[in-house]
């Protein structure tokens, strides 16, 4: 079959057929021999034999649905789409989520101008691809074009839905609207669905919510009308103490690093503790005490020997931290940023915010989320966390012991 494939590439068309009958019959009745001798012909423009030779292998293995593709590529050459799609239709009975058949169904109703149709079975060819997925160099650029022909499929429904949602929207306020724009985004392929993925515990039936709405915690307000004190005291703390913003990320040798192994043990992502781990760090709290008054007035998550941590994140310039999630959704990660330059941004799951000094933002860490610093400059938030308001106090405090006695059992020390 590599002797005949190489004939064919040299133009020699009767001595590539001569190898497919040798190979015909060195294994008779073979039928990943007769679907293979089959395309090989088709190649060698014998078109009604290659029909012969692939039914053969149908008849042989009629659940295989490859032979079934086989079969519809020859019906393409010999200008018979009905039976084209017949076939195709019997290869997807035998397996839904084969990407060829889609992929050749698509390319059919593409050929007779069904341009919806088409693009509904690329559409299904695309889904069908798992992450990673290695695709042979001959099927990419017929995945392109799948993927093109998806693409614009999908742009011309979001400019017809938009007519037919325009007179709606206008009844209602835009912040009303932020779900519905999220679920069509999804559906239209412009956005993903991220789930929460805590590296430690999940906590069942809680949704997973990017951003909270900040009219969920009153509090804030009086915390951020605090930040220009932070701010400067967070100023005396950089001119003195310097040295004592540490690696946030600090893993032993030996340990898997993943997506940290740029971070770990560097101080482009550094931090200043001011609780860590449920200990309150005295000396940075003594250099900073509007901050440590304003913190006193946020209901901080409390876990003995794992919280409140609260700190100062400082992230260098031209420094990016990587996707990752926290440990648990029981909990949600504050931000209030204190030094923030042009060029920096902050992505949780599909949505991406810019920090405004002094406004904060709540989020579920559990959801991927990344952050980067392109400035010249850097970039300091105050960061703590809060238990996830979704939880019943009698939940707060079972999770609380829960939580802390995971982390005494695990305590190597």
């Amino acid at each position: 079959m590599a002797a005949a494939e190489r004939a064919l590439e040299r133009g020699e068309r009767g001595e590539a057929l001569d190898f497919v009958g040798r190979a015909r019959r060195a294994m008779v009745n073979n039928p990943d021999v007769l679907a293979a001798a089959g395309l090989l012909t088709l190649r060698a423009r014998d078109a009604a034999q290659a029909k012969v030779l692939v039914e053969e292998a149908i008849a042989l293995a009629p659940d295989n649905p490859r032979y079934r593709v086989n079969l519809a590529v020859v019906l393409r050459e010999l200008g018979d789409q009905a039976a084209e799609l017949r076939t195709l239709e019997v290869a997807l009975t035998l397996d839904p989520y084969f990407f060829a058949a889609n992929l050749q169904k698509g390319s059919l109703f593409e050929l007779q101008g069904k341009r919806k149709q088409a693009a509904s079975a690329y559409h299904a060819a695309l889904s069908s691809l798992r992450p990673g997925m290695a695709m042979p160099a001959a099927l990419r650029p017929a995945l392109e074009h799948a993927q093109q022909s998806v693409k614009a499929h999908f742009h011309e429904l979001e400019e017809w839905l938009e007519r037919r949602l325009a007179p709606v929207r206008a009844q209602f306020a835009a912040a009303a609207q932020d779900r519905v724009d999220d679920c069509l985004a999804v559906f239209l392929g412009r956005k993903r669905i991220y789930h929460s993925q805590p590296t430690l515990t999940h906590f069942p039936r809680l949704p997973a919510i990017p951003f909270f709405d900040r009219s969920q915690f009153p509090w804030l307000a009086a915390l951020e009308a605090a930040t220009s004190d932070i701010s400067r005291e967070l100023g005396r703390m950089l001119e003195d103490w310097r040295d004592e913003f540490v690696p946030y990320v600090s893993h032993a040798p030996g340990s898997p690093l993943s997506q940290w192994t740029d971070l770990n043990n560097s101080r482009r992502w550094s931090a200043l503790f001011l609780y860590k781990d449920g200990e309150r760090q005295h000396r940075s709290m003594e250099r900073c005490p509007r901050t440590a008054a304003a913190l006193a007035q946020v209901p901080l998550l409390e876990i003995p020997g794992r919280a409140p941590t609260v700190f100062f994140s400082r992230l260098q310039p031209k420094t990016r931290i990587p996707p990752h999630t926290g440990s648990s959704n029981t909990r949600l990660t504050v931000h209030i940023p204190l030094l923030v330059p042009p060029g920096c941004g902050f992505r949780v799951g599909a949505e991406v915010r810019e920090w405004q000094i002094g406004t904060a933002l709540v989020f579920d860490d559990t959801i991927e989320h990344e952050a980067w610093n392109d400035s010249q400059e850097q970039r300091i938030v105050l960061i703590f966390d809060i238990w996830n308001p979704l939880l019943t106090p009698a939940e707060r405090e079972l999770m609380a012991v829960a939580t802390a006695g995971i982390a005494e059992f695990l305590d190597t020390r």
